[in-house]
């Protein structure tokens, strides 16, 4: 089994890079192997997404609503694992009765015994696998297809939709949870890394340049935001940040501190043994003759950002956000304020006005 190189306590994988050999006396495996994997993840190769959609998907109607959205109505055309095409009004429901949703939201267990809990499984899996702006559409398309039919041709029934009416291209895959042998699928941490991979490499095969590597390998501190935040706030519409935004500002001092989570120790640990992994393998290209590749991983980790929890990310940029009055939490802040001078929050007005001028 391979060792990761690059990982934290509990020994999973940050960096998917793992030595095979044996370690000779004084000195570590050579990462020959394995130098193409570290310049994609040090040089910033484009990551590719893949987003589990968690709601819905546990009765017949939900699925039918969730298939309507994501063929417009009948006017995209679904490509299923059979190789038929679905296009138009009736294509939702005959997916339906093809997969026969119907009897699996009737039949709980494979061998029909009631179930341990009330709690109605998944009839289906709901993902979006995604790409930045600029991508060949009928790549990630093809990609995708690749993908799905290495995973899921002759054990489970699929069905994908390419979306391009967003900048960044993204196809919308549903997969029927119940397989052809009667097991359900489970999708676990194990199973989304595994599946980022793959579909890196698929699109590698077709000259697209994707990695996939976690977050915390590539020193990411922004917040994850669940799919229906993420739309909201590209609408600049999202209550979410809304609400964390004012509740950030205010905790502000006078000084602009925030007290932040508890979690902040934790958060620092992880990004001192993600520095030491990225070290090793630093010195360990030095010792075999990479000295370009080298000063990439060291310059890599001299511009990760710094360690900090959400409430100091969104200080952090409300901040840079109120330099040019232009970003998304800025607009939430101003609504805020009209709320105060309108006498919506009374008694917090002397307050704002003093983050307000340390914003500025």
């Amino acid at each position: 089994m391979p060792t990761p190189l690059v990982s934290v306590g509990s020994g999973e994988p940050w960096l998917d890079i793992g030595s095979f050999a044996r370690h000779g006396p004084g000195r570590r495996d050579r990462l020959s192997a394995h130098t193409a994997a570290i310049a994609r993840t040090v040089r910033r190769t484009p990551e590719v997404m893949i987003k589990m959609l968690n709601q819905g998907g546990r009765d017949v109607g939900s699925v039918a609503r969730h298939l309507r959205y994501i063929d417009r109505g009948g006017e995209l055309e679904f490509e299923t694992d059979d190789g038929e095409p679905l296009r138009g009004k009736g294509a939702v429901d005959a997916l339906i009765e093809d997969w026969g949703l119907d009897l699996d939201e009737k039949r709980r267990t494979p061998d029909l015994k009631p179930r341990a809990t009330s709690r109605r499984p998944k009839l289906v899996h709901k993902m979006i696998f995604s790409m930045p702006a600029g991508t060949p559409s009928e790549k990630v398309l093809a990609a995708v297809k690749d993908f799905a039919r290495e995973e899921f041709w002759a054990s489970h029934r699929y069905a994908i939709v390419l979306h391009t009416d967003e900048p960044h291209p993204h196809v919308h895959m549903v997969v029927r949870a119940m397989g052809y042998d009667g097991q359900r699928l489970k999708i676990r941490k194990a199973t989304l890394r595994a599946w980022r991979q793959e579909f890196a490499r698929h699109l590698r095969a077709r000259g697209v340049a994707a990695n996939a590597t976690d977050r915390a390998a590539r020193g990411v501190m922004e917040p994850r935001k669940l799919d229906g935040i993420y739309r909201a706030d590209r609408r600049r519409d999202s209550s979410h940040w809304r609400q964390r935004a004012t509740a950030v500002a205010r905790q502000l001092t006078i000084n602009g501190d925030v007290t932040p989570e508890r979690g902040k120790a934790r958060l620092l640990e992880t990004r001192r043994e993600v520095v030491r992994g990225w070290s090793a393998i630093a010195e360990d290209l030095d010792r075999q003759g990479d000295k370009r590749l080298a000063g990439a991983v060291r310059n890599f980790v001299n511009q990760m950002p710094p360690v900090s929890t959400e409430r100091e990310w969104i200080r952090n940029r409300m901040v840079e956000d109120t330099r040019t009055r232009q970003g998304t939490l800025w607009r939430y802040l101003e609504v805020e304020q009209k709320r105060i001078e309108l006498g919506h929050t009374a008694g917090r007005t002397d307050r704002w006005r003093d983050r307000n001028d340390y914003t500025r």
